[in-house]
């Protein structure tokens, strides 16, 4: 490249920064958050691949690449079992980690707009608990009483299960915290906490009735993994998280006007009630299909909306796409921190995302407790 050409690409790139820093410090950060949507694409891009080619198979990474893309040589690059490694192993277990960490990622970035405080979470305030019990209640009674809804729904019944405990342990969260139209967080925290402690507790009960089987297949809930990751959950799931993120952009607008105040919303013509009805339901969804497939994630609903949220702004056209970017590369990496770090044992993923997201909700805490009254 010609001395001249680099430096006029120098100069392009130092206006941009410039434009950006002003931009930020007037408070509209338009331009810096599509640069970081970008920036978030290439980085989940390549997490996905790393995810892919990490692991015990030797797979460098110009042949799995080459491979995935179907070059003239890609039967000859890979060995057979590294193929069946790849496809039916490390694929879908880095499809269904960007599915749950972007479903998770979403969630928050909704219920923290939703209620008006950086603290809510679906992991927090007891909605993945009632997701959970409803996949522990589905397990364990199995058969037994639900034989009809497995020969209906199949694979699909278990996300289901998940699915309708969310959902109702949303709404009865939501109807707890509200009262006037007007919805209390320290009353959403403190039933919240109240909920997954009785949901915690049913499941409790459900775990001593278990047989050796089901307690084997309940303690995949325990801590979270993606260890079981396959085509066929992903099938069962991915219609189910995909529907409820296509629905959240939707949203933006209106999560934009809530954070004025319910009132304000409705005056700037917002359907205020249908649109936190669709929240609940999609929060709801997406958390119980995830829950479903693998099981309790803890800390991903509030690290990753608040990360952006200091970055790019609250505008919620930006930090919905944004939070399904970071939210899935996030729970990629931490998946191959949980199967790198303790191998050839795996730690369960959840206890990675703690460690990430216990230090950094105490921040949280510790930063906003003035304003909170903390």
């Amino acid at each position: 490249m010609p001395r001249s050409e680099a430096l006029d690409r120098g100069m392009r790139l130092t206006a941009l920064a410039a434009d950006i820093r002003a931009e930020w410090q007037s408070g509209n950060r338009a331009r810096l958050a599509r640069v970081v949507i970008v920036l978030l694409v290439v980085f989940a891009a390549a997490t996905f691949v790393s995810s892919i080619m990490t692991g015990a198979a030797d797979a460098s990474l110009s042949n799995v690449v080459r491979w995935l893309v179907g070059a003239n040589d890609a039967d000859q690059v890979l060995s057979v079992r590294d193929r069946i490694i790849i496809l039916d192993i490390r694929l879908p277990r880095a499809v269904l980690g960007m599915l749950v960490g972007a479903s998770l990622a979403v969630s928050g970035v909704v219920m923290q707009g939703l209620f008006r405080n950086p603290l809510a979470d679906p992991g927090l305030v007891g909605v993945s608990s009632g997701a959970s019990l409803g996949a522990v209640l589905l397990i364990v009674l199995g058969s037994a009483v639900f034989g009809p809804l497995f020969a209906l729904f199949g694979f699909y019944a278990l996300p289901i299960a998940a699915f309708v405990g969310g959902l109702v342990t949303t709404l009865l969260l939501y109807r707890i915290a509200t009262r006037g139209g007007q919805t209390s967080v320290a009353t959403l925290l403190l039933a919240g906490i109240a909920l997954g402690a009785l949901t915690g507790a049913f499941t409790g009960v459900l775990i001593f009735m278990a047989d050796d089987k089901q307690l084997r297949d309940v303690t995949f809930w325990g801590l979270g993994s993606l260890a079981g990751a396959n085509w066929t959950k992903i099938a069962a799931a991915a219609p189910i998280i995909l529907l409820s993120l296509a629905v959240t952009p939707f949203l933006a607008r209106g999560l934009n006007a809530i954070t004025l105040g319910e009132a304000a919303a409705f005056h700037m013509g917002i359907p205020v009630q249908r649109m936190k009805n669709i929240a609940i339901v999609s929060v709801a969804a997406a958390t119980g299909a995830s829950v479903a497939v693998s099981g309790g994630i803890g800390f991903v609903g509030i690290v990753v909306p608040h990360l952006l949220r200091l970055v790019i702004g609250p505008d919620h056209r930006y930090l919905v796409p944004a939070s399904a970017l970071l939210g899935g590369t996030l729970l990629i990496l931490a998946d191959m921190i949980a199967r790198t770090i303790a191998s050839p044992a795996e730690l369960p993923i959840g206890i990675v995302t703690a460690f990430i997201g216990a230090p950094f909700f105490l921040w949280i805490l510790l930063r906003g407790r003035t304003t909170m009254g903390l």
